[in-house]
């Protein structure tokens, strides 16, 4: 089976992208980009019409949201949906981090914070949603709950570049700008580094 999904969404001003992330759960799209760009758009398919279906066209696709969120003012430089639990976190080159919820069809925010010392370079959610990972690039490393709460934090001496949890959520490896990958526990123990 093969997908192809071809929409083209204008961006105002001819505004840089500078990330972007698929929410496939609820069909959410989040762009993030200069001057504080952060769109969130919806993308509603509809089934293909008999014609389209004869000719193997696509269904046709319209957007059924298309809502700019305001909040940063740097360029936006991290995007991440929790699908489970319907929240987008944003993170800006200020290091300004939003996390953002859907009520009664709109994205509004929900929790700020702001580190003031460095650039977060990835975060990621558990594949349950119950804790997100925020790395930044002076290696401090920040790992929440999804009610807001901060579970632990380190600081690594370590130029950190990526982030992402195992599966079931009881390890992290942390990548290096230099390109090593650094493997620890839930907890912020360290296990090993990675050949």
């Amino acid at each position: 089976m093969f997908i192809y999904l071809s929409k083209k969404i204008a961006i105002p001003n001819g505004v840089r992208l500078k990330c972007v992330s698929w929410n496939s759960e609820q069909g959410w799209i989040a762009c993030g980009g200069d001057n504080g760009l952060l769109k969130v758009l919806k993308l509603e398919s509809a089934t293909p019409t008999k014609d389209a279906k004869a000719k193997g066209g696509p269904a046709a696709s319209n957007l059924s949201m298309n809502q700019t969120l305001e909040g940063h003012n740097g360029s936006v430089m991290v995007v991440n949906w929790n699908e489970n639990y319907r929240k987008l976190t944003t993170s800006d080159q200020y290091g300004l981090i939003i996390v953002w919820m859907l009520h009664k069809g709109m994205w509004f925010e929900e929790m700020i914070n702001n580190r003031n010392k460095s650039v977060v370079r990835d975060m990621k959610w558990t594949s349950d949603g119950q804790k997100i990972c925020i790395v930044y690039e002076d290696g401090a490393v920040i790992v929440g709950s999804v009610d807001g709460n901060r579970l632990w934090g380190k600081e690594l001496a370590l130029s950190l570049a990526l982030v992402e949890w195992s599966p079931d959520g009881r390890m992290v490896l942390f990548c290096t700008v230099q390109g090593e990958v650094h493997l620890y526990d839930c907890n912020g123990n360290a296990i090993t580094k990675l050949p």
